[in-house]
């Protein structure tokens, strides 16, 4: 396998963590490359409830080296749906 593409690393990053917590991934909240390899920061829906906006989110910190292996991952924060933290603007 060659180098692969920052987008490449978010779609495996998604697979396999949704494939090892089976929680649906929400949203890509962003990636950076350092010393430790790709950290793809995910949203994961953890607990869905009625009305939606009430759904428990989670963020995770999935870490992937270069060609495409999960290194590994950690839960970072917890939210409601909706919710602002400061900090996230």
């Amino acid at each position: 396998m060659g180098i692969l593409s920052g987008s490449e690393i978010v779609a495996m990053a998604k697979e396999q963590i949704v494939a090892l917590t089976g929680l649906p991934a929400s949203t890509v909240s962003g990636m950076h490359k350092d010393e430790r390899g790709w950290h793809v920061i995910l949203d994961m829906v953890e607990l869905r409830r009625i009305p939606n906006s009430s759904d428990v989110l989670a963020t995770y910190d999935v870490v992937m080296d270069g060609e495409g292996n999960l290194l590994n991952y950690r839960r970072t924060r917890r939210y409601l749906r909706g919710s602002v933290v400061e900090g996230d603007m």
